[in-house]
Protein backbone atom coordinates (compact mmCIF):
# COMPACT_ATOMS: atom_id res chain seq x y z
CA UNK A 1 0.00 0.00 0.00
CA UNK A 2 1.03 3.92 -0.68
CA UNK A 3 0.56 4.10 2.97
CA UNK A 4 3.66 2.74 4.20
CA UNK A 5 5.28 4.30 1.51
CA UNK A 6 4.42 7.64 3.41
CA UNK A 7 5.47 6.00 6.85
CA UNK A 8 8.54 5.02 5.53
CA UNK A 9 9.42 8.92 4.40
CA UNK A 10 8.92 10.46 7.58
CA UNK A 11 11.31 12.67 9.34
CA UNK A 12 13.29 11.36 12.14
CA UNK A 13 11.74 12.38 15.77
CA UNK A 14 12.63 15.56 16.37
CA UNK A 15 12.03 17.33 20.47
CA UNK A 16 11.12 21.30 20.50
CA UNK A 17 14.75 22.82 19.70
CA UNK A 18 14.99 20.28 17.00
CA UNK A 19 11.85 21.14 15.39
CA UNK A 20 12.73 25.14 15.51
CA UNK A 21 16.29 24.94 14.37
CA UNK A 22 14.75 22.54 11.68
CA UNK A 23 12.45 25.35 10.20
CA UNK A 24 14.93 28.19 11.09
CA UNK A 25 17.65 26.46 8.44
CA UNK A 26 14.48 26.14 5.93
CA UNK A 27 13.58 29.68 6.61
CA UNK A 28 17.29 31.04 6.52
CA UNK A 29 17.72 28.93 3.35
CA UNK A 30 14.24 30.57 1.55
CA UNK A 31 15.87 33.71 2.59
CA UNK A 32 18.81 33.29 0.99
CA UNK A 33 17.73 32.18 -2.43
CA UNK A 34 15.71 35.07 -2.48
CA UNK A 35 18.82 37.45 -1.99
CA UNK A 36 20.54 34.97 -4.61
CA UNK A 37 18.05 36.27 -7.20
CA UNK A 38 18.92 40.24 -6.48
CA UNK A 39 22.52 39.25 -6.95
CA UNK A 40 22.69 37.40 -9.88
CA UNK A 41 20.68 39.92 -11.73
CA UNK A 42 22.76 42.50 -10.45
CA UNK A 43 25.91 41.36 -11.55
CA UNK A 44 24.52 40.50 -14.77
CA UNK A 45 23.68 44.28 -15.06
CA UNK A 46 26.84 45.61 -14.15
CA UNK A 47 25.97 46.49 -10.25
CA UNK A 48 29.16 45.79 -8.17
CA UNK A 49 27.55 43.32 -4.83
CA UNK A 50 30.03 44.43 -1.99
CA UNK A 51 28.53 41.36 0.52
CA UNK A 52 26.95 38.43 0.01
CA UNK A 53 26.12 37.07 3.30
CA UNK A 54 24.58 33.87 4.99
CA UNK A 55 23.28 34.86 8.49
CA UNK A 56 23.29 38.33 10.39
CA UNK A 57 26.02 39.60 12.71
CA UNK A 58 29.99 38.85 13.24
CA UNK A 59 31.22 37.63 10.59
CA UNK A 60 32.67 33.85 11.40
CA UNK A 61 33.96 32.95 7.79
CA UNK A 62 34.72 35.53 4.52
CA UNK A 63 36.02 34.75 1.32
CA UNK A 64 36.45 37.81 -0.79
CA UNK A 65 36.03 37.52 -5.00
CA UNK A 66 39.03 38.46 -6.68
CA UNK A 67 37.23 38.92 -9.88
CA UNK A 68 34.27 40.68 -8.68
CA UNK A 69 35.47 42.05 -5.29
CA UNK A 70 32.65 40.52 -3.37
CA UNK A 71 32.96 39.71 -0.08
CA UNK A 72 30.93 36.15 0.63
CA UNK A 73 30.59 35.76 4.17
CA UNK A 74 29.00 33.58 7.12
CA UNK A 75 27.71 35.12 9.75
CA UNK A 76 26.98 34.36 13.59
CA UNK A 77 23.51 34.25 13.36
CA UNK A 78 22.05 31.87 10.56
CA UNK A 79 18.72 33.80 10.24
CA UNK A 80 18.42 34.71 6.41
CA UNK A 81 21.25 36.55 4.86
CA UNK A 82 21.64 39.91 2.40
CA UNK A 83 23.05 41.21 -0.96
CA UNK A 84 24.47 44.30 -0.18
CA UNK A 85 25.22 46.12 -3.52
CA UNK A 86 27.88 49.09 -4.24
CA UNK A 87 24.65 52.38 -3.84
CA UNK A 88 23.05 50.36 -1.38
CA UNK A 89 25.33 49.47 1.36
CA UNK A 90 24.53 51.87 3.71
CA UNK A 91 27.70 54.13 3.86
CA UNK A 92 25.87 57.50 2.77
CA UNK A 93 21.99 57.69 2.12
CA UNK A 94 20.32 56.44 -0.83
CA UNK A 95 19.55 60.23 -1.32
CA UNK A 96 22.83 61.40 -1.81
CA UNK A 97 23.73 58.71 -3.47
CA UNK A 98 21.25 58.93 -6.15
CA UNK A 99 22.08 63.12 -6.48
CA UNK A 100 25.33 62.16 -6.83
CA UNK A 101 24.83 60.27 -9.68
CA UNK A 102 22.05 61.95 -11.56
CA UNK A 103 24.46 64.94 -11.34
CA UNK A 104 27.34 63.40 -12.74
CA UNK A 105 25.81 61.03 -15.39
CA UNK A 106 28.51 58.53 -14.41
CA UNK A 107 28.19 56.23 -17.91
CA UNK A 108 29.58 52.40 -17.25
CA UNK A 109 29.03 52.87 -13.19
CA UNK A 110 28.75 49.57 -11.03
CA UNK A 111 26.30 51.92 -8.88
CA UNK A 112 22.80 50.50 -8.61
CA UNK A 113 21.63 54.28 -8.53
CA UNK A 114 23.48 54.79 -11.96
CA UNK A 115 21.53 51.88 -14.32
CA UNK A 116 18.57 53.02 -16.04
CA UNK A 117 15.07 52.18 -14.27
CA UNK A 118 14.22 49.03 -16.33
CA UNK A 119 17.51 47.45 -14.98
CA UNK A 120 17.19 48.78 -11.31
CA UNK A 121 13.57 47.49 -11.71
CA UNK A 122 14.77 43.84 -12.31
CA UNK A 123 17.15 43.21 -9.57
CA UNK A 124 14.22 44.67 -7.25
CA UNK A 125 12.04 41.99 -8.45
CA UNK A 126 14.77 39.41 -9.29
CA UNK A 127 14.32 38.45 -5.66
CA UNK A 128 10.68 37.72 -5.29
CA UNK A 129 10.97 35.75 -8.81
CA UNK A 130 13.37 33.85 -7.32
CA UNK A 131 11.22 32.63 -4.45
CA UNK A 132 8.58 30.96 -7.38
CA UNK A 133 11.46 29.28 -8.94
CA UNK A 134 12.79 27.80 -5.75
CA UNK A 135 8.76 27.00 -5.11
CA UNK A 136 8.88 25.02 -8.42
CA UNK A 137 12.38 23.40 -7.76
CA UNK A 138 11.13 22.26 -4.11
CA UNK A 139 8.03 20.54 -5.39
CA UNK A 140 10.37 18.89 -8.11
CA UNK A 141 12.56 17.80 -5.81
CA UNK A 142 9.87 16.33 -3.89
CA UNK A 143 7.93 14.79 -6.52
CA UNK A 144 10.77 12.49 -7.60
CA UNK A 145 12.28 11.36 -4.60
CA UNK A 146 9.15 11.46 -1.42
CA UNK A 147 6.70 11.55 -4.13
CA UNK A 148 3.52 13.67 -4.76
CA UNK A 149 -0.07 13.58 -3.11
CA UNK A 150 -2.00 10.60 -4.57
CA UNK A 151 -5.23 11.50 -3.25
CA UNK A 152 -5.60 8.31 -1.25
CA UNK A 153 -6.70 9.21 1.64
CA UNK A 154 -4.82 7.01 4.96
CA UNK A 155 -5.82 6.90 8.58
CA UNK A 156 -3.09 9.04 9.92
CA UNK A 157 -3.66 12.69 11.16
CA UNK A 158 -2.76 16.01 10.05
CA UNK A 159 -2.98 19.19 11.21
CA UNK A 160 -5.35 19.29 14.45
CA UNK A 161 -7.58 22.44 14.98
CA UNK A 162 -7.26 23.54 18.43
CA UNK A 163 -10.22 23.10 20.95
CA UNK A 164 -11.97 20.72 19.05
CA UNK A 165 -12.69 16.92 20.55
CA UNK A 166 -9.65 15.64 18.68
CA UNK A 167 -7.29 17.86 19.81
CA UNK A 168 -8.45 17.37 23.54
CA UNK A 169 -8.60 13.86 23.08
CA UNK A 170 -4.17 14.34 22.68
CA UNK A 171 -4.36 13.59 18.61
CA UNK A 172 -1.06 15.13 17.18
CA UNK A 173 -0.09 15.43 13.94
CA UNK A 174 1.63 12.04 12.87
CA UNK A 175 -0.33 10.09 15.00
CA UNK A 176 -2.73 6.85 13.09
CA UNK A 177 -6.47 6.04 13.89
CA UNK A 178 -6.47 1.97 13.96
CA UNK A 179 -9.62 1.03 15.13
CA UNK A 180 -13.06 2.48 16.35
CA UNK A 181 -15.30 0.71 18.58
CA UNK A 182 -13.47 -2.40 18.04
CA UNK A 183 -13.94 -1.72 14.31
CA UNK A 184 -10.30 -1.61 12.41
CA UNK A 185 -10.10 1.10 9.52
CA UNK A 186 -6.54 0.54 6.71
CA UNK A 187 -8.52 3.47 4.22
CA UNK A 188 -9.01 7.23 5.06
CA UNK A 189 -12.05 7.79 3.26
CA UNK A 190 -14.13 4.69 5.27
CA UNK A 191 -13.05 6.06 8.18
CA UNK A 192 -14.14 9.53 7.75
CA UNK A 193 -17.25 8.33 6.41
CA UNK A 194 -17.40 6.38 10.33
CA UNK A 195 -17.00 10.05 12.03
CA UNK A 196 -19.32 11.94 9.62
CA UNK A 197 -21.99 9.20 10.50
CA UNK A 198 -21.18 9.85 14.28
CA UNK A 199 -22.28 13.30 14.72
CA UNK A 200 -22.72 13.54 19.04
CA UNK A 201 -21.94 9.62 19.41
CA UNK A 202 -19.29 8.69 21.80
CA UNK A 203 -17.09 6.68 20.05
CA UNK A 204 -14.22 4.60 21.18
CA UNK A 205 -10.90 5.70 19.07
CA UNK A 206 -7.86 3.37 19.34
CA UNK A 207 -4.83 4.70 17.79
CA UNK A 208 -0.61 4.96 17.34
CA UNK A 209 1.17 7.74 18.88
CA UNK A 210 4.87 7.72 17.92
CA UNK A 211 4.40 3.95 18.28
CA UNK A 212 2.34 3.85 21.49
CA UNK A 213 -0.85 2.60 21.49
CA UNK A 214 -3.46 4.90 22.85
CA UNK A 215 -7.79 4.92 23.58
CA UNK A 216 -9.42 7.41 24.07
CA UNK A 217 -13.64 8.80 24.28
CA UNK A 218 -14.64 11.00 21.69
CA UNK A 219 -17.69 12.63 20.56
CA UNK A 220 -17.80 14.05 17.03
CA UNK A 221 -19.09 17.70 16.85
CA UNK A 222 -21.88 18.33 14.46
CA UNK A 223 -21.04 20.59 12.17
CA UNK A 224 -23.27 21.99 9.33
CA UNK A 225 -21.77 21.78 6.11
CA UNK A 226 -25.08 23.17 3.68
CA UNK A 227 -28.49 22.12 3.08
CA UNK A 228 -29.08 21.66 6.91
CA UNK A 229 -26.70 18.31 7.30
CA UNK A 230 -25.20 17.81 9.89
CA UNK A 231 -21.97 15.52 9.67
CA UNK A 232 -19.49 14.99 12.71
CA UNK A 233 -15.88 16.13 12.98
CA UNK A 234 -13.52 15.79 15.39
CA UNK A 235 -11.03 18.59 14.03
CA UNK A 236 -8.32 17.07 12.25
CA UNK A 237 -6.75 17.48 8.70
CA UNK A 238 -6.51 14.01 7.06
CA UNK A 239 -2.80 12.61 5.27
CA UNK A 240 -3.02 11.43 1.62
CA UNK A 241 -0.13 8.95 0.56
CA UNK A 242 2.50 9.48 -1.79
CA UNK A 243 4.31 8.23 -4.63
CA UNK A 244 7.30 9.11 -6.80
CA UNK A 245 6.73 10.10 -10.25
CA UNK A 246 9.57 9.91 -13.34
CA UNK A 247 11.20 13.86 -14.12
CA UNK A 248 9.22 14.30 -16.80
CA UNK A 249 5.90 13.91 -14.95
CA UNK A 250 7.43 16.05 -12.13
CA UNK A 251 7.94 18.76 -14.13
CA UNK A 252 4.26 18.94 -15.40
CA UNK A 253 2.93 18.56 -11.91
CA UNK A 254 5.70 20.86 -10.40
CA UNK A 255 4.83 23.10 -12.73
CA UNK A 256 0.97 23.07 -11.70
CA UNK A 257 1.89 22.82 -7.95
CA UNK A 258 3.65 26.21 -8.07
CA UNK A 259 0.90 28.04 -10.04
CA UNK A 260 -1.80 26.62 -7.67
CA UNK A 261 -0.13 27.67 -4.68
CA UNK A 262 0.12 31.54 -6.40
CA UNK A 263 -3.31 31.38 -7.64
CA UNK A 264 -4.12 30.75 -3.34
CA UNK A 265 -2.24 33.11 -1.98
CA UNK A 266 -3.21 35.47 -4.01
CA UNK A 267 -6.45 34.72 -3.72
CA UNK A 268 -5.35 34.89 0.62
CA UNK A 269 -4.45 38.29 0.37
CA UNK A 270 -7.41 39.39 -1.61
CA UNK A 271 -9.64 38.51 0.66
CA UNK A 272 -7.61 40.04 3.35
CA UNK A 273 -8.11 43.42 1.48
CA UNK A 274 -12.01 42.95 0.95
CA UNK A 275 -13.02 40.97 4.13
CA UNK A 276 -10.48 42.02 6.67
CA UNK A 277 -11.90 41.37 9.91
CA UNK A 278 -12.55 37.85 9.00
CA UNK A 279 -9.31 36.78 7.30
CA UNK A 280 -6.93 39.11 9.64
CA UNK A 281 -7.92 36.44 12.34
CA UNK A 282 -5.71 33.78 10.36
CA UNK A 283 -2.86 36.30 9.71
CA UNK A 284 0.52 34.36 11.37
CA UNK A 285 3.84 35.80 11.78
CA UNK A 286 7.03 33.81 12.33
CA UNK A 287 5.55 32.18 15.23
CA UNK A 288 3.14 30.39 13.73
CA UNK A 289 4.37 29.63 11.47
CA UNK A 290 6.95 27.79 13.16
CA UNK A 291 3.89 26.06 15.21
CA UNK A 292 3.06 25.00 11.57
CA UNK A 293 6.33 23.98 10.37
CA UNK A 294 6.29 21.61 13.46
CA UNK A 295 3.24 19.97 12.50
CA UNK A 296 3.95 19.08 9.07
CA UNK A 297 7.32 17.91 10.33
CA UNK A 298 5.36 15.26 11.83
CA UNK A 299 3.66 14.18 8.46
CA UNK A 300 6.96 13.35 6.67
CA UNK A 301 9.41 14.76 4.22
CA UNK A 302 6.88 15.00 1.16
CA UNK A 303 4.38 17.35 3.58
CA UNK A 304 6.98 19.41 4.57
CA UNK A 305 8.62 20.19 1.34
CA UNK A 306 5.04 21.07 0.79
CA UNK A 307 4.82 23.77 3.00
CA UNK A 308 8.81 24.95 2.60
CA UNK A 309 7.18 25.30 -0.99
CA UNK A 310 4.31 27.29 0.34
CA UNK A 311 6.32 29.38 2.34
CA UNK A 312 9.00 30.40 -0.57
CA UNK A 313 5.66 31.64 -2.19
CA UNK A 314 4.36 33.46 0.01
CA UNK A 315 7.90 35.18 0.98
CA UNK A 316 7.85 36.32 -2.84
CA UNK A 317 4.60 37.43 -2.64
CA UNK A 318 5.07 39.34 0.64
CA UNK A 319 7.98 41.27 -0.96
CA UNK A 320 6.31 42.13 -3.81
CA UNK A 321 3.69 44.37 -1.24
CA UNK A 322 3.98 47.97 -2.58
CA UNK A 323 4.81 48.98 1.07
CA UNK A 324 8.03 51.03 1.40
CA UNK A 325 10.94 49.46 2.52
CA UNK A 326 9.62 46.28 0.49
CA UNK A 327 10.94 45.10 -2.56
CA UNK A 328 7.08 46.00 -3.74
CA UNK A 329 7.69 49.44 -2.79
CA UNK A 330 11.15 50.36 -4.20
CA UNK A 331 9.73 48.47 -7.22
CA UNK A 332 6.83 51.33 -7.37
CA UNK A 333 9.43 54.59 -6.89
CA UNK A 334 11.15 52.72 -10.02
CA UNK A 335 7.98 52.87 -12.18
CA UNK A 336 7.07 56.00 -11.57
CA UNK A 337 10.19 57.65 -12.35
CA UNK A 338 9.67 55.64 -15.90
CA UNK A 339 6.31 57.35 -16.19
CA UNK A 340 7.40 61.01 -15.08
CA UNK A 341 10.48 60.16 -17.01
CA UNK A 342 12.56 61.58 -13.83
CA UNK A 343 13.06 60.13 -10.86
CA UNK A 344 11.18 60.97 -7.65
CA UNK A 345 12.99 63.51 -5.16
CA UNK A 346 16.11 61.70 -3.43
CA UNK A 347 15.05 62.91 0.10
CA UNK A 348 10.99 62.43 -0.21
CA UNK A 349 11.89 58.94 -1.00
CA UNK A 350 13.99 57.60 1.19
CA UNK A 351 11.70 59.52 4.22
CA UNK A 352 8.96 57.43 2.88
CA UNK A 353 11.29 54.30 2.91
CA UNK A 354 12.33 55.23 6.28
CA UNK A 355 8.58 55.51 7.17
CA UNK A 356 7.46 52.15 5.83
CA UNK A 357 10.12 50.54 7.35
CA UNK A 358 9.27 51.68 11.06
CA UNK A 359 5.65 50.79 10.35
CA UNK A 360 6.35 47.43 9.03
CA UNK A 361 8.33 47.08 12.08
CA UNK A 362 5.26 47.65 14.08
CA UNK A 363 3.10 44.97 12.00
CA UNK A 364 5.43 42.28 12.85
CA UNK A 365 5.27 43.04 16.62
CA UNK A 366 1.51 43.08 16.47
CA UNK A 367 1.68 39.67 14.48
CA UNK A 368 3.68 38.48 16.98
CA UNK A 369 2.00 39.55 19.77
CA UNK A 370 -0.94 37.98 18.13
CA UNK A 371 0.68 34.94 17.99
CA UNK A 372 1.75 34.75 21.45
CA UNK A 373 -1.69 35.61 22.65
CA UNK A 374 -3.27 32.38 20.35
CA UNK A 375 -0.69 30.35 22.12
CA UNK A 376 -1.86 31.70 25.71
CA UNK A 377 -5.31 31.65 25.15
CA UNK A 378 -5.10 27.88 23.88
CA UNK A 379 -7.14 28.98 20.27
CA UNK A 380 -3.35 28.72 17.80
CA UNK A 381 -3.28 28.72 14.05
CA UNK A 382 -4.19 24.97 14.11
Amino acid sequence: MLTGLTLALALPPLDGIGKILLFLVMLSILVVLHEAGHFIVARRNGVRVNDFAVGFGPTLLKWTSPRSGTNYRINLLPLGGYCAMQGEDGKTSEAEQQRQFLAEHVSGSDNFQAKAPWRRLAIVVAGPIANFVVCFLILFLAAITFGIDTGAATTRIGLVQSGTPGALAGLEPGDSIDAIDGVRFSNGDTLLKKIQASAGVPLKVEFSHQGVRRTAVIVPKAVDIGNKKMVGQIGFQRVFAFQRVNPIEAVTLSGYGTWRLIALTFDGLAKLITNPRVSAANVGGPIAMGRAASAFQDLGWASYLQYAAMLSVALGFFNLLPIPALDGGRAMFILVEMLRGRPVDPEREALVHFAGFAVLMVLIIFVAFHDVANIVSGKGIF
